[in-house]
This record gives structure tokens, sequence and C-alpha cells, in this order.
């Protein structure tokens, strides 16, 4: 697929990566010279101008591109950049990054082929907030994400030295939970994947799980790997940006009580106007005399969600150390991720990995629905929609067990209609079914997509 990416930032640089390794024909378009230097010896195409600009699009191949994603920090240049693809090369897939809200707030009017032709908007901010709700819904889970319409959920957690797992074969789930259907993806070791299904496999501390359930048995199912937490009820978010707002009127809707933090004055003033049920404080988010006034001992949680990674950081291990019972920073540098491992936060948050599931489901071949990129963005885990026959398919019809799939792709479970199904060797997957499947390594992605393409007859 030959594919246009405009912005070389956190976001379009994770992206045009991304589609590189998937063997597509990939170019970048940034004004910036440095941004564009960032990508090395790496095989795509690189074209110095602003993204909006007919001649800089021309330049980078728009005549015969099947798809351009505007990733650039402006939402306006993003969505000319779509219009002028449209009007003037008629490019057949237009994905652009919109933040604001008061563009989002009138989507549906505004983002029409007749006014503003995008195919699909991307809210990096709204992707984020809804992940950190969902794992502050599942306290002591690292990650958790939703398949088909949020009736299926994927929960990455950490073996602790108690729980009824560890120093268990993991079919011992099972005997554990015998009236819950589990399907135990894969297990990370030091950050390598292991099969469940390995000879010899036992489950050890500090290993992570990942699972697949029907999203009202994910807590159940969490918690023969790691104790169970009571819910956070007290909140305390630094940095009222877009993510911290949207996150703060989310939480305050709920049983949660919470308190945010905003170093700008004129900010503060504006979130304490706008959030109804939330204390806004002015000042530094790693002021410890401010934290101890503020009672940061009797926090559930407290997260670091400025646009500065080291204040991020540094404000959460302040947090920690002065009694937050758990920290998650908001982390844009790959390489500052690798701290969480090190003990220093308890939970790294990396917008560009949330926001590249959202934007890889588009360029996935096969009716792909959703796309969630995990461990550093090196795993997948994706939900397709089977169609056709036994003639036109190469899934519907046939048995888990004679599908060909390499080993390192495990289809976790099946939706069919609303009923889960998690999935076993003899079940039979059926038209229009939603398979949710985890593959460890990327490199067989394609392999994926091809399956769940029908024939030419269909």
């Amino acid at each position: 697929m030959k594919i246009i990416v405009l912005g070389a930032g956190q976001v379009g640089s994770a992206v045009a990566r991304n589609l590189v390794d998937e063997k597509n024909d990939v170019t970048v378009v940034d004004l910036n010279k440095r941004a564009l230097d960032s990508f090395g010896s790496i095989d795509l195409s690189l074209v110095r101008g602003h993204a909006a600009h007919p001649n800089v699009l021309t330049e980078a191949g728009a005549e015969d591109a099947d798809m351009i994603i505007a990733a650039t920090s402006s939402d306006e240049t993003n969505m000319i950049a779509c219009q002028i693809a449209y009007t003037l090369f008629r490019t057949t897939s237009r994905i652009a990054r919109v933040r604001s809200q008061q563009y989002l707030a009138r989507k549906d009017v505004l983002f029409q082929k007749k006014h503003i032709p995008i195919d699909v908007l991307i809210s990096p901010e709204q992707l984020v907030t809804d992940h950190i709700q969902r794992i502050i819904e599942h306290p002591g889970a690292l990650q958790v994400v939703d398949f088909a319409d949020g009736l299926v959920r994927l929960v990455g957690v950490v073996t602790e030295k108690d729980a009824a797992m560890c120093g268990r074969d993991p079919s011992y789930l099972k005997e554990l939970l015998p009236e819950v259907d589990i399907c135990l993806a894969t297990i990370y070791r030091k950050n390598e994947p292991i099969l469940p299904e390995e000879k010899s496999v036992i489950i050890e501390e500090g290993d992570i799980v990942f699972f697949i359930a029907a999203s009202d048995k994910a807590v159940e199912a969490m918690s023969q790997f790691h104790r169970v937490e009571k819910h956070f009820k007290h909140v305390m978010i630094a940095g009222g940006g877009n993510i911290g707002l949207a996150l703060a009127e989310k939480l305050e809707k709920g049983r949660y009580r919470v308190k945010l933090i905003e170093k700008n004055q004129e900010r503060a003033l504006y979130l304490a106007d706008v959030l109804q049920n939330t204390s806004v404080l002015a000042g530094d988010v790693a002021d410890q005399e401010l934290l101890q006034t503020e009672n940061i001992d009797s926090m559930g949680l407290f997260c670091a969600l400025t646009n500065d990674d080291e204040a991020n950081i540094l404000s959460a291990m302040v947090a920690r150390d002065m009694g937050a019972r758990k920290v998650m920073s908001l982390i844009n540098r790959p390489a500052y991720v690798d701290l969480v491992e090190q003990g220093f936060v308890d939970i790294a948050i990396s917008p560009h990995n949330v926001t590249i599931g959202a934007l890889l489901r588009h360029v996935r071949r096969g009716d792909v629905v959703a796309v969630h990129s995990l461990r550093k963005g090196s795993a997948e885990a994706l939900e397709a929609i089977a169609h056709g026959d036994m003639d036109t398919s190469e899934v519907v019809g046939r048995k888990i067990s004679d599908l060909p799939l390499h080993s390192s792709s495990v289809i976790g479970a099946v939706v069919r209609g609303r009923d889960v199904i998690i999935a076993h060797d003899d079940l039979v997957i059926e038209a229009e079914d939603h398979v949710i499947i985890l593959v460890v390594d990327k490199n067989h992605i394609a392999e994926i997509e091809k399956l769940f393409q029908v024939g030419v007859t269909y």
C-alpha cells in the first residue's frame, strides 16, 4: 500500500516506522529537516515542505497514493491537507489527527465529503483518556483493551508472589475458575514472549500475563494473578491539559474524588470554571509542600499527565515516595518507558502506542475493526470479522485447529451476535463472527490479514 504520512512528530514518526516494518511504500512530509533526518536509513521517502501545499503533496506522490495520514501538530493543516488530497487527487482514504473539541463536538456535520472530506478522525487525547480510564477501572492491570463494543476484554497483569497462579501450570487456571472461560494468550518474562501451551511452562513471579475474557469476568480472572485492589476513591491529576481535563471530567461524574494540579494560573482558573466536582490547584506538580498540604498520602492514584516527560516522571516518583498508593505517568519518549520496568513508576502510558493501534486498524487488509498495539509495538491484538462461506473464505466453516496460523498468533475469543465464546480447537468459525486475535510476532500480521480476506466471487 502506498501511504503518505504528514508530520514527522511523535505520532507521525511512530506510525511511519510501523508501516515501513509491514512492507508498505511510505513517504513522510514535514517542514522540519531535523525531524526528517531522524529517520536515518529507514526505507522510506522524505519530502520537506508544508503538508497542506498542493505542490508538496504532488512531490510526495499524492496522485497515486492509497492513503494519506495527516498527523501534524496542527488540526487546521491536517484538515486542509485532506481537503486538497480529495479535491485534487481523489485520494482513496484520508485519516486526520484532530484534537480540538471545538471541531470534534460537531464532527458529524463538519467531516463529510461535501464539507471536509475526512474518512477517519483520530483524537489522541480521547484515545489516551479512554485508555487510562479502563486501567483505573481495573486496579492492578498494566493494560486493558476492549473489543466487540466492550463485550470482550484483553488484560495484561503482573503475576505476584502470593497469587493463586504463581508457580502453577497455565492449565491450573481452569481448576481455579471452572465456571469461567478464559484464554491465557501469552506470558512475557524479561520481555520475551512464552506461549502457554509450550511444555513445562510454569508461571513465575513478575511474569506479565495477557488473557482474554468476557468483560464481566475480567476482574475475577485478574485476581488469580494479582491481588484484587480496592477501587481508587481519591485521584490526583498532575497537569490540566486536554488529557488531564478530559480525565477529570470522566472521573468526577463517577465515584471518584478528584484533585487536579495545573502550573499555569490562567489555565487553572479556566479548569476551575469548567470542572464541576474537581478541586483545582494552581502550582508545581512536583512541589512537595503542595502535595503534602493536599494529603498526597491519602491518594489511591496519582496521574502525571503534563506534556513534559521529565516532569511527569519526577512528580510521580515524588508522589509515590510521599505515600500515593499507585502512580501513573504519561511518557512520550520510548526510552523513558523502560523506567517503568526498573520500578520508578507503576504504569507508563505511551500516547503514540495508543494512537498507533487506532491508525493501524484502517491500514489492515480484510475487515479489521479494531487494533491495539501491545508491548511497545512488538505485538498486536486485533478484531477481524469473518465474511463469506467455505468457498470464498479461508476461515468460515473451519475449526480453529484447522486454520493455518503461525504459533505466535492466538485466537482468544469469538463474538457471535452478543455471545462471547472463548476459543477452543474445535470451535467452527461462522460468517459474521468477530474474531479476537493476539499476534505476538508482528511479522505474521500479513498472514492474518490474508486469512480474513474473501475471494473475488464473494
